[in-house]
């Protein structure tokens, strides 16, 4: 299952991605399925028919792990 991610890039816009899996300590790059932008458009320095994408970690300044629909519909508990 992919886990939807906003990759931040140095000097970049962060960029909306899937991945199949999260990086490990060992890793040197990343793949990103789907690349876009925040707002779902197209990468400007991207071809519009490009689906995979490999970064090498030393552009990445972090990841951001965007929650599931599944767990939006967990109810924690609240403080009343």
């Amino acid at each position: 299952m992919a886990v939807q991610v906003l990759i931040h890039i140095a000097n970049e816009d962060p960029i909306l991605a899937e991945m199949e899996r999260l990086p490990g300590p060992a890793d040197t790059c990343i793949t990103a399925l789907n690349p876009r932008a925040r707002d779902n458009k197209d990468l400007r320095y991207l071809a519009p028919n490009v689906t995979q994408v490999i970064w090498p970690l030393s552009r990445v300044t972090f990841i951001e792990i965007l929650p599931s629909s599944e767990e939006e519909k967990i109810v924690g508990f609240v403080r009343e």
